[in-house]
């Protein structure tokens, strides 16, 4: 059983929630992977950073891709190289461990610690993929058949998944997470989360940033609203590049660092010929 007694309560680099930090202690305590589904790019990876560093653990990280197949994160057999190597004599061709290699489950499976296993954008792989993992998930343990051996987890991981919610997700795997979906952050969360990367930042300027970008994020015509990394990097370009404070809103300078789309800028630039403009 895991040490109920863990408690996670933030980290001094990451705004939660109450409800996030709930929904990461009942995981732990039942042991369950947790599922964080959200808008791409507001920072759900950065929990996985966060619950690591607050409870002094290692964080493995699975990045997925559409490419990726469940085995993947168990282990990989490179029969390629063994062939290879009896083409030319190598010693211990018959050795067959020496040509299995850990995936990143079977590390933190391996690990004589508890560690931190973030399996980073599930939704990015077929529909498949989340079902094949539930026995391993489920069981903490997995078979290779080319050498017989099992994989049990010395300690069982604290496990945490995300998803953009880009695609559905298997019931039967949903039923075996503990779920949480992170809204994106109101302006008050906004400003708390903007002093944790820029203590120094004055007032001022952080209120008139939170006002041009919940403002650019309400425009209908907008195809991708920028996210809570946009905001952090236009606040980079606004300082370095010592823009004065009331241009922020009056002109929404650099508009291409929170706006990705050639289709969203020029929606902001009609908006801002409108007399409806809120900084005219």
């Amino acid at each position: 059983m895991q040490d109920t007694k863990i408690n996670f309560s933030g980290s001094n680099d990451y705004v939660a929630s109450e409800e996030l930090m709930r929904a990461v202690n009942i995981a732990i305590a039942l042991e369950k992977p947790l599922l964080i589904k959200g808008e791409p790019r507001t920072v759900k990876a950065m929990l996985a950073q966060s619950v690591a560093k607050a409870l002094d653990k290692e964080l493995i990280i699975w990045n997925i891709k559409s490419t990726t197949k469940a085995q993947d994160g168990l282990y990989v057999y490179d029969v390629v190289q063994r062939l290879y190597d009896s083409q030319f004599g190598t010693d211990g061709v018959d050795d067959i461990k020496k040509y299995v290699k850990l995936g990143k489950i079977g590390d933190a499976f391996s690990s004589e610690k508890q560690v931190i296993l973030l399996i980073d954008e599930i939704d990015k792989a077929d529909l498949e993929f989340p079902n094949d993992l539930l026995w391993e998930l489920d069981k903490m343990e997995f078979y290779i058949p080319e050498t017989g051996e099992t994989v049990k987890a010395k300690k069982r991981p604290i496990v945490i998944i995300t998803s953009n919610a880009e695609k559905e997700l298997p019931d039967a795997f949903l039923r075996r997470c503990i779920f949480h979906y992170i809204e994106f952050p109101n302006e008050e969360l906004m400003k708390e989360i903007i002093k944790v990367h820029f203590p120094d930042l004055e007032d001022n300027i952080i209120k008139q940033t939170i006002a041009a970008f919940y403002y650019v994020r309400s425009l209908r015509d907008i195809q991708k609203k920028p996210s809570t990394s946009e905001i952090i990097d236009w606040i980079q370009a606004l300082t370095i590049s010592g823009i004065p404070v009331e241009k922020i809103t009056k002109e929404i300078p650099f508009a291409g660092v929170i706006l990705k789309k050639n289709e969203d800028i020029d929606a902001l630039e009609r908006s801002k010929k409108r007399s409806t403009f809120p900084f005219n």
